[in-house]
């Protein structure tokens, strides 16, 4: 996977931009296929599950990682492990070790990873004071902003672009909602059922769409992006190295690029602009697929396998395309009802069939092939979403079940 490049000098016009988005579609040099892992995480202290956790105190904790993840930290003091890019077998492989090694730090400081997309029970504070939290906090607005900023938690799967980088965005998108409804685990917020079986994807539902919609899709990916970037609101502009200037007068990028500001907008003001949409999907060089739920520290390999089989296996894609297609534009219902919509969860079925043949194939083993068809047992063919068992009320159980440290729930 490659980065991208931009100087600091003035743009022309939007044919700038649209070759910035070209860029973003770039493919790099090698051509294997390698997944990139984003694992966030909320901690909690297992003896007090409503208190805060001092973000200093999980730094402490945190151990020399064996797998090479980057450990960052989300404004609300969320833990996210960004493994790096390789095959799907090493990538999970370095993650999983990161993860555990975490897992075991932190529980002998009395701490726990919650793998569970939006806080079930704590209202959002922000621990991270950077400019940039600053003005995107003030651009956002309550109560969905600081929702985002410092309450959700999601697993991000990065899949390099391949040789047909159109085919692989149109697939990650039809897919969006079929897998979100099947990795939907955030039904909870303030210590009961909110609604949604994904309720960080409500949150998203609820923040400026003009950079938390999908894209656009009319079979030009690069010039939809440009599209997209030009017409996403403004959030900020950045003022030297310690300031961020939000911006709340509604202006988009194509109002500043036309004149509308003091300044024209650099080729970095773009690079910058372009790390504050949102969209489920987004091109950096590479697909970053957003729009997952965080899951329970141990079934997160599920996520990843079945995104990355679907979409860059062209049997798998073939045959899972076909279940979605009815169901592509269903982001709001997948996201409410999970696979309890009985359509979603065929779909669902049919894409776990096809991800489960393609694996062996993408070099996944066996330990892999059959944690995706637990879940698949558990989950997809009883139409239960891993929201539903957050829900469900356990007599005697020590713990909720999405404070969910110890084993599978």
């Amino acid at each position: 996977m490659i980065g991208l490049t931009s100087e600091g000098t003035p743009l022309r016009d939007a044919s700038e931009v649209a070759e910035f988005a070209r860029r973003c579609f770039q493919p790099g040099l090698d051509t294997a296929d390698r997944v990139g892992v984003e694992l966030e995480f909320l901690v909690f202290d297992r003896a007090t599950e409503a208190a805060y956790v001092p973000l200093a105190r999980v730094e402490r904790a945190v151990p020399a990682l064996p797998g090479g993840s980057r450990v960052t930290f989300e404004p609300g003091g969320q833990l996210e492990l960004s493994g790096p890019a390789a095959p799907l077998a090493d990538a999970v492989a370095c993650v999983a070790a990161d993860v555990a090694a975490v897992r075991a730090a932190l529980g002998a400081e009395g701490l726990v990873l919650a793998g569970v997309g939006l806080d079930p029970v704590r209202s959002p504070r922000r621990q991270l004071r950077l400019p940039r939290y600053e003005a995107m906090a003030e651009f956002l607005g309550e109560p969905y902003g600081p929702l985002m900023m410092c309450s959700t938690a999601s697993v991000q799967v990065n899949l390099d672009l391949g040789e047909r980088p159109a085919a692989r965005w149109e697939r990650a998108h039809a897919l969006g909602p079929v897998l979100m409804a099947a990795f939907a685990n955030s039904p909870l917020s303030g210590g009961r059922p909110c609604g949604w079986m994904s309720g960080r994807q409500a949150v998203w539902e609820h923040l400026d769409r003009t950079r938390t919609a999908p894209v656009p899709a009319s079979g030009d990916p690069v010039a939809d992006w440009a599209e997209y970037l030009l017409d996403a609101r403004l959030m900020l502009v950045r003022e030297g190295e310690e300031r961020c200037r939000p911006v709340r007068d509604g202006s988009t990028f194509r109002d500043w690029l036309n004149g509308g500001g003091e300044r024209r907008p650099t080729a970095d003001d773009l690079a910058y602009h372009a790390t504050t949409v949102f969209p489920p999907v987004r091109a950096r060089g590479w697909l970053e697929i957003r729009y997952l739920d965080a899951q329970h520290p141990a079934a997160w390999p599920v996520c990843v396998a079945v995104t990355h089989a679907l979409v860059t296996d062209d049997r798998a894609a073939d045959a899972a395309l076909a279940a979605v297609e009815p169901y592509r534009t269903w982001w709001e219902r997948a996201a409410r009802c999970g696979l309890a919509d009985p359509r979603l969860s065929r779909a669902a079925e049919a894409c776990f069939r096809a991800a489960l043949e393609a694996l062996p194939r993408l070099g996944a083993g066996p330990g892999l092939v059959g944690e995706v068809a637990a879940f698949a047992d558990r989950h997809v063919t009883t139409g239960r979403s891993p929201a539903a068992d957050l829900i469900d009320a356990v007599p005697g159980r020590r713990v909720p079940a999405w404070l969910n440290g110890e084993g599978r729930q």
